[in-house]
């Protein structure tokens, strides 16, 4: 049986068309693939450093409630993106147009758009040290503070009452000067820009609780103390000690003085007692103020701390040398001589010209 031509030529005729339509589609998709690969090589070009390499930094302060295309004008005028519609784009993409955090940051045109988005998102904003000695009371650690630029003196003194940031461990009947008193832990901060008086002390307090560890606690009771009292000596301490190694020397002179019920005749304490900031050397005539804080006249340790302690102090207060001394005087280089008799004590202090202890 013999093929119609027609049919043959119908058949052709459709595979002609099948084959023309599919490389159409192959035309379309390709224009398509080619695009998007043109696309995405622009958008990579945009979002890329502009300055490869270099080591130029900016310090670009993004303040609270800045919207994304403010920052982005501020981005594009330091030259660290090329583009601000890239910019937003790449926010919006996230999900994260309205999530940039205020704040000092320090960007450079070598980071990539996406570096930078990175930076604003996560709040990578610039810290700066600052250091508060050990030994500072309250008082002058907030001026401190303030003269540095961290804050207002009379915000900071406003917070010296503020339930929030009192210490737990400070008995409700203590008869106190500062509340904060050798609360605030003595260490080197890193601190952004913007941030408020409220939030350093805070933070200064938090570091303090966090030395307070069960362990701390257990060995206060094993000395038969409470943590303001271990506290209040710590402070002690740390304002008789100038040479590192003699804090648990000088730990061991108050316990043993504590124990035999004799007062501490502290001149770190007449000293807080007459609200004076340096060390000049004390009169018979101030060894009598009238103050809780003066242990020549008051038995026991006084109602609180006379400063900031620092770590080393804090582990002195607890574990104190294994040592008998009673006495210790200057000799006037910030070291000390100690003494277990006052007959021993008194010749020393003729022998130094120094020292009521």
């Amino acid at each position: 049986m013999s093929k119609d031509p027609r049919a043959s030529r119908s058949t052709r005729c459709r595979v002609r068309r099948i084959w023309a339509g599919s490389w159409r589609w192959r035309r379309v998709l390709l224009a398509l693939i080619t695009s998007a690969a043109l696309a995405g090589i622009s958008a990579w070009l945009m979002l890329a450093p502009l300055e490869p390499g270099s080591d130029r930094q900016v310090l670009l302060t993004i303040p609270p409630g800045a919207t994304s295309r403010d920052v982005a004008v501020l981005l594009e005028r330091e030259g660290l993106i090329r583009d601000q519609f890239f910019f937003r784009l790449l926010l919006r993409f996230r999900g994260d147009d309205v999530a940039l955090k205020a704040g000092e940051y320090r960007l450079g045109p070598a980071m990539s758009t996406y570096e930078i988005v990175s930076h604003l998102l996560r709040g990578h904003v610039v810290h700066y040290p600052v250091t508060i000695p050990e030994g500072l009371t309250v008082r002058q650690a907030m001026n401190l503070l303030a003269e540095r630029g961290w804050g207002d003196l009379d915000s900071f003194l406003a917070l010296l009452d503020d339930p929030r940031l009192r210490p737990a461990w400070l008995p409700a009947d203590a008869q106190i000067r500062e509340p904060l008193e050798g609360y605030l832990f003595p260490d080197t901060y890193l601190l952004p820009r913007g941030v408020t008086e409220f939030q350093i002390l805070a933070t200064m307090r938090a570091r303090m609780d966090s030395l307070v560890t069960a362990e701390f606690v257990e060995r206060t009771r094993e000395l038969g103390m409470e943590v303001h009292q271990v506290m209040t000596l710590a402070s002690m301490i740390e304002r008789e000690a100038q040479v590192a190694d003699e804090r648990p020397l000088i730990a061991a002179v108050f316990h043993n003085r504590l124990k035999k019920s004799i007062k501490l005749d502290s001149c770190a304490t007449v000293i807080y007692a007459l609200a004076r900031t340096g060390r000049d050397p004390l009169t018979l005539a101030d060894l009598e103020v009238d103050s809780p804080y003066n242990t020549y006249r008051y038995a026991g340790l006084p109602p609180g701390p006379i400063a900031a302690p620092g770590q080393a102090s804090l582990q002195a207060a607890l574990y104190p040398a294994d040592v008998k001394y009673l006495y210790f005087v200057s000799r006037g280089d910030g070291s000390h001589v100690f003494s277990f008799t006052l007959a021993e004590h008194e010749r020393n202090a003729a022998k130094y010209g120094a020292g009521f202890r």
